[in-house]
């Protein structure tokens, strides 16, 4: 017999297959590259996170391996009972190196570094948080497990976010976070890094960026968007993965300064409850960062790739977001019509995820299309010569 519960998943299971708002995965058979194969077929691979091609670079691959030799599957403790091995401490200190920032710490993923810092940083009502309406769903969770007053402003609306500051609530917080994400996941735009870090200054606030999809992406040696707009300094505090242009692995990093990523040590609870990274990853990762500053020719080839697909998506009459970044959504109109498109798309051979409602606003569904420093011209062409195809199909798409 089926419970309440029970009952009332599976009704909205049902409405989610009858709008056709129904996900299902999609099986990846071989590494994840841009070009890969997928459900049976080659495909170009326009979906993922993986922007400088490291995920199956064989300099990774070997030292994941030989991680693996030395310290095992992984640490079945928690960091400070018995799971903090020297393959954390050396990726913690090549964080630092890289970022410039004085600490690391290492969580199992961003979504657990997120979740670590805003809770612990802003604990008491008498705190106060400032985020953007369109910041990850990770900062979103993190700020809702937070005691802390939530002060939403509109995307990118610093005037809104000065008004927030300057509000006799704001005024009279105790810890005060502006949190961010670097490069905003659906939009593929920047934040206003030298803006918000004027306004954190001003009002005695920290400045919390997620630099997730910046990393490895942005700035003149990949550092991200600190390094793009030259603002970098101790008292940022910055979250990010190695899940993404770092080799595509898994695992999450707060590069702060000492006094920051110390208390989080002592009182982060996804830090003190969770088992400590594989030392496959740590190791897979480290060889990620020496690749993106031994060839920096990856990072030029990620932003001409950049540069050719987001002309050819112009080119072709489609709404998109204008930016400088790997993510260009092109923007359909209803979630239907994008998951839709998805599928019509995978039967040409590119992968590419729509994305609808409450993912991104109702009315604004998409497809996110990622390019990637592995992609070669011909790749990009097949896949604007399929969406060319598929958007002939769907004349309601252009419309947007």
């Amino acid at each position: 017999m089926q419970t309440t519960l029970e009952k009332t998943l599976a009704r909205e299971l049902q409405e989610l297959r009858d709008t056709g708002q129904y996900k299902q995965y999609n099986e990846l058979q071989r590494p994840q590259a841009p070009r890969t194969r997928m459900d049976g077929h080659d495909i170009v691979m326009l979906s993922s996170n993986n922007y400088l091609g490291l995920a199956d670079h064989p300099k990774v691959l070997a030292a994941a391996r030989d991680a693996i030799e030395k310290f095992g599957m992984g640490t079945a403790s928690v960091r400070f009972i018995c799971g903090t091995m020297t393959c954390h401490l050396e990726l913690e200190r090549k964080i630092c190196a890289f970022i410039g920032c004085e600490a690391a710490t290492t969580f199992i993923s961003c979504w657990d570094a997120n979740v670590g810092v805003m809770p612990t940083l802003a604990s008491t009502p008498e705190d106060a948080i400032f985020t953007d309406a369109l910041n990850h769903a990770s900062i979103i969770d993190a700020i809702r497990l937070s005691k802390a007053k939530r002060f939403i402003y509109k995307h990118r609306d610093l005037a809104e976010l000065a008004r927030m500051l300057d509000s006799p609530e704001g005024k009279a917080a105790r810890n005060k976070l502006v949190v961010t994400d670097g490069v905003f996941s659906m939009e593929g735009d920047v934040a206003d890094l030298p803006a918000l870090k004027e306004l954190a200054n001003k009002h005695d606030a920290v400045l919390i960026v997620d630099e997730s999809h910046a990393t490895g992406v942005l700035g003149k040696t990949g550092r991200g968007t600190a390094e793009h707009f030259g603002v970098q300094d101790v008292s940022t505090v910055q979250t990010s993965t190695m899940g993404k242009a770092l080799g595509g692995s898994c695992g999450g990093y707060v590069a702060a300064s000492k006094v920051v990523c110390d208390y989080l040590v002592q009182k982060s609870r996804p830090q003190l409850f969770s088992n400590a990274l594989p030392p496959a990853v740590c190791y897979g990762s480290m060889a990620a960062i020496d690749v993106l500053m031994q060839e920096p020719q990856r990072l030029e080839k990620l932003r001409q790739n950049v540069r050719h697909f987001r002309a050819g998506v112009k080119e072709l009459g489609l709404k998109t977001i204008e930016g400088i970044t790997p993510i260009c959504p092109v923007i359909v109109g209803e979630t239907a019509t994008a998951i839709q498109m998805q599928k019509a798309l995978l039967a040409e051979g590119v992968f590419v995820s729509g994305f609808g409602y409450p993912v991104v606003p109702k009315g604004e569904a998409r497809l996110r299309c990622q390019i990637s420093a592995g992609h070669e011209k011909t790749d990009l062409d097949f896949a604007l010569a399929a969406l060319r195809k598929v958007a002939e199909k769907f004349p309601q798409a252009r419309g947007h």
